[in-house]
């Protein structure tokens, strides 16, 4: 049935919708167009011309600053430019930081440089820096048991490996570490945090990501080393004699100011007051260009909503795109949307979010109350061609749905395969040349079955309990 389906012209399309009148959910009309445009979008989705415009035209992009900036301008344009209905902007307040250098030695006993970079929003050195012994812990758990004593005056060096897996579970245990470690440095009196990466590589780039900087008096320098210099540290500790490493960092804490959430809509032709969210985030850190981390999920949205935007009617109900705000930095433009919205909650049918790279699609996950799994159950029927298993009824929807899902949202996830994500996650390797073409495809392939039957089913999804 595939290659007639794939030549049906728009005025059948048209008459499938128009005829979508069935009880059930999802109904076979719905199904059928659903198929049409999986296939239209293995064929021809250019998303990826999307994720090229924005590394190319806009580059890195931390929240507020000059590039977000210009990033919140290149979405609107391309919005419209992509036929969407409204295309608007809702105003964040968000901290703002600039990242100056980061220079690490090790001064005895075995002198030579290492590679490191800033964590988000860490303080600077003195001038002329700071020299100090390096004391070396497991884990932040473990830094965090020391006696101050052990501690005091000297740099803390947490070194926990990231376990590389195709989900990314290896991230939580390890990224603790840095979102914990400064605050726990600091109160033991620490001169200065280093962390081993997180991230599963094998360069001599560092990663870098946001950690914790509410409430702590005295701050101190926190860097990341990249892996092989993270070995090269473990391998002079190994030996017995103190190390000493001098750091020499220059960064600069700026006046909060505003960044934005740029959001799009195909609006609904019945219900338009009810809502499918899919999202990704515009923020990006500085290192890279932001290809994966999250331009690939902006393209992916973007495309998704174009692709159903073609067709003869416009879905029942409505479709909206938001490119969250510096979700780098804590999900704060996902955290003040839904402080902005509060009132229209119980109009979100379902939220979702690309951001875990470009990767193949391989597992579809959910969020929803158990008398709705029938409606996951047929949106795979047309997932399963697709490569996608069916997963697991705890999806948070990505970092951003995650706010919504609070609250009972529900929410569906397409789980992309991260197996080698975190080789680039926060680095300056973050870019184009890592983003398949094909693979995007696919991923615009599965995201449209999701979210053209979610717009368009009978009913709604109800809520899903909320734990206590």
């Amino acid at each position: 049935m595939l290659r007639p389906l794939l030549s049906l012209t728009g005025g059948l399309i048209a008459t499938l919708l128009a005829g979508a009148l069935s009880a059930e959910p999802l109904s076979q009309e719905d199904l059928s167009v659903a198929e049409v445009l999986r296939d239209r979008a293995l064929e021809s989705s250019d998303a990826y011309s999307i994720v090229e415009s924005l590394t190319v035209e806009v580059g890195p992009r931390p929240a507020g600053s000059e590039g977000d900036r210009r990033a919140v301008a290149w979405a609107q344009e391309k919005m419209k430019a992509l036929g969407f209905d409204r295309v608007y902007t809702e105003q964040i307040e968000v901290p703002r930081w600039a990242r100056g250098h980061a220079h690490a030695r090790v001064v005895a006993p075995f002198p030579q440089p290492l590679v490191v970079t800033s964590l988000g929003y860490g303080i600077g050195t003195p001038e002329g820096g700071i020299t100090a012994e390096v004391v070396e812990f497991a884990d932040v758990d473990a830094l965090m048991k020391a006696p101050a004593r052990k501690v005091r005056g000297k740099i803390a060096f947490i070194n926990k490996r990231m376990e590389r897996t195709r989900t990314g579970e290896g991230y939580g245990p390890v990224v603790s570490g840095r979102s914990k470690g400064m605050t726990a440095a600091a109160e033991k009196g620490a001169a200065a945090l280093l962390i081993r990466s997180v991230g599963t590589d094998s360069d001599r780039f560092a990663h870098t990501g946001m950690m914790s900087i509410d409430g702590i008096e005295k701050p101190v320098p926190a860097l990341a080393l990249s892996a092989p210099d993270a070995n090269l540290l473990e391998a002079m500790l190994s030996r017995g004699k103190p190390v000493e490493v001098n750091l020499d960092v220059h960064n600069q804490r700026l006046e909060d100011g505003p960044s934005f959430n740029v959001i799009g809509e195909i609006t609904g032709r019945e219900k338009p007051e009810e809502v499918v969210i899919i999202g990704a985030h515009l923020d990006s850190w500085d290192e890279g260009t932001g290809a994966l981390d999250d331009g690939a999920g902006v393209a992916i949205v973007m495309e998704t909503a174009r692709l159903i935007g073609e067709l003869p009617l416009r879905p029942r109900r409505t479709l909206r795109v938001i490119l969250y705000g510096a979700e780098e930095i804590g999900l704060v433009g996902a955290k003040q949307y839904l402080a902005a919205h509060q009132s229209e909650l119980d109009q979100i049918v379902a939220v979702s979010e690309s951001d875990f790279g470009a990767g193949k699609i391989w597992r579809f996950d959910t969020r929803l109350p158990e008398t709705k799994f029938d409606i996951a159950d047929q949106m795979m029927r047309l997932l399963a061609p697709l490569g996608i298993e069916r997963g697991h009824n705890k999806s948070s929807g990505g970092p951003d749905s995650s706010v919504f899902v609070a609250r009972g949202v529900p929410a569906f996830g397409l789980y992309q395969d991260g197996t080698d994500y975190f080789d680039y996650h926060h680095t300056p390797n973050d870019t184009l040349d890592k983003v398949d073409p094909e693979i995007l495809k696919q991923n615009v392939a599965a995201w449209i079955v999701m979210s053209f039957l979610a717009v368009e089913m009978e009913g709604d999804l109800g809520r899903v309990p909320v734990a206590q």
